[in-house]
């Protein structure tokens, strides 16, 4: 019997579904987004089975890409509260956390803050003794001020979790049931980015839960209640519905990963650049082995992260966004018509010109919808601002490739997304440029397709732990999450090894980060 994958990507414009065998796309459909997000993923999902005609029983997993978590603290909406712990004093005293939050997030989020004794150095010795008793004393703190979960932080933890460790356990006995986010466990070397993430994804938890039991319940209502969940984490992996509500924060930035992987599914290219170019956005990123390159550091809502999270260049050039002469000038962009594209656009019969309109008036892109009339575009869109807004926006997009390029040799460019059908077939800086069948759907293909991951990034002394002995603890830590999260333990494998030296410390201290992927545990 033919086992079916179904992958849902929500984008600011269309929510996308494609059903997928092992090896083809048997269907493809797009919807448009909604507000609340939720009730979009199920009109996608909805449709795309009624059209297919697939039997529900032959589906065995449902792999959703979405913006839950994102609009949640962007808008500052359904964010509970969080009482925070940071182990590390004296040393850590001068900066309190979340000191650089926005006012409104941090009034919204912070539940109480507590400082207290501990933490360990990056070699994991103790830097000072772990305070128990102020631990206990925050904790019921936290209960009389309702908290809904709790951050912990410790310095080095990433090396050392022990006194993070030693709180959970502390915090089990005296508020049972409260959930308690270790820092460890989200993020990797920074004290405050780490903080950061860990509090975020304290505040989210509830959010996960609420996404998770409305689109279990919309499976169960379409009779897939049998079919497993996964949700799309921002490296470009999976990972399953229970691990996800622990780890929301890992969801964040993750459809702007499914169309990097997408692309890599399509093409079968391991290296090159991807631009997702949808209907408010081109989101340009950098294919690594088959996987998005990962940025450093990711700002979320205003606050500076350091979360798995793809490095992207994001630009307000989309097929929705709006041309207008303005003193003499023409401009392109970034505001949109988004999903009302078909009802302003000049080609729909609007009086708005967009990207798209220029695209169609420019004969560079063919659309198939009986109510697209590019006749309209090209009568009454002047030929002299078709040529100047077409030429400003190809310029616009070969300027943001070359920003995401490490290298000025010249590139294969792969273009996915609903709006790449615009873009012409040479660019300034593309060794090619491909657009591949079913390039609209890339990012729901990259949802399915993707293989269940974790990362591990730690610190080590070479003077305390030989290389080999370092690498092996890291990879069985990767191992251990991956399976955590959903993977087949006879199918890990190790993806990536990151080494980096830190000359700044002594001891000979290295950052080494592990990558373990493998598949789906159906």
């Amino acid at each position: 019997m033919t086992k079916y994958k179904i992958g849902i990507d929500v984008g600011s414009t269309h929510t996308d579904a494609v059903i997928l065998d092992e090896n083809n796309i048997i269907h493809a459909e797009k919807t448009m987004t909604t507000p609340d997000v939720t009730t979009g993923i199920i009109n996608a999902l909805r449709v795309v089975l009624e059209r297919s005609g697939i039997n529900v029983d032959d589906v065995a997993t449902v792999m959703f890409g979405t913006t839950h978590i994102l609009n949640a603290i962007v808008q500052r909406r359904g964010l509970g509260k969080v009482g925070v712990i940071r182990v590390g004093l004296p040393a850590t005293e001068a900066i309190e956390p979340m000191l650089d939050w926005p006012s409104d997030l941090r009034s919204t989020v912070n539940g109480g803050i507590a400082m207290i004794r501990g933490g360990h150095d990056y070699t994991g010795e103790p830097l000072a003794d772990f305070d128990e008793n102020s631990v206990k004393n925050a904790l019921r703190t936290f209960v009389e001020n309702k908290v809904n979960a709790i951050a912990v932080t410790s310095v080095w933890s990433v090396v050392n979790p022990e006194h993070e460790l030693r709180i959970r356990e502390l915090a089990n006995e005296l508020v049972p049931g409260l959930p308690v986010v270790l820092s460890h466990e989200i993020s990797s070397i920074g004290l405050l980015e780490r903080e950061n993430a860990t509090i975020l994804n304290a505040a989210t938890i509830n959010v996960m839960i609420n996404a998770v039991n409305a689109l279990r319940t919309a499976l169960i209502n379409m009779g897939l209640g049998h079919a497993k969940m996964y949700f799309a984490q921002n490296d470009g992996t999976t990972a399953s519905a229970d691990y996800i509500t622990k780890f929301p924060i890992f969801t964040v930035i993750a459809p702007v990963s499914n169309s990097i992987r997408g692309a890599y599914v399509l093409t079968g290219i391991k290296n090159a650049i991807v631009a997702d170019t949808g209907g408010t956005t081109t989101n340009i990123g950098a294919l690594v082995n088959g996987y998005p390159r990962e940025a450093l550091e990711v700002e979320i809502g205003g606050v500076r992260t350091n979360i798995r999270a793809p490095d992207i260049i994001a630009i307000g050039l989309a097929g929705g966004s709006i041309v207008e002469v303005r003193d003499g000038d023409v401009k392109v962009g970034p505001v949109s018509v988004g999903y009302r594209l078909i009802y302003e656009g000049i080609a729909w019969g609007g009086d708005t010109i967009t990207a798209t309109d220029i695209a169609l008036a420019k004969d560079a892109m063919k659309i198939d919808d009986p109510k697209c009339n590019p006749e309209l575009a090209r009568s009454k869109i002047p030929s002299w601002l078709v040529e100047r807004a077409y030429a400003k926006m190809v310029e616009m997009l070969e300027d943001a490739l070359d920003r995401i390029k490490l290298r000025p040799e010249p590139e294969t460019v792969i273009l996915v997304g609903g709006g790449s059908a615009m873009w012409p077939k040479t660019l300034r800086g593309a060794r090619e440029v491909i657009r591949p069948g079913h390039a609209q759907y890339a990012n729901a293909i990259g949802a399915a397709t993707a293989l269940v991951g974790a990362v591990v990034e730690k610190a080590y002394s070479y003077e305390q732990v030989s290389r080999d002995k370092a690498i092996q603890d890291a990879s069985e830590e990767a191992r251990k999450r991956a399976i955590e999260a959903g993977a087949d333990p006879s199918t890990i494998e190790v993806a990536e090894i990151e080494e980096i030296a830190m000359p700044y410390l002594p001891g000979n201290a290295v950052k080494i980060r592990i990558k373990a992927v493998g598949k789906l545990k159906l």
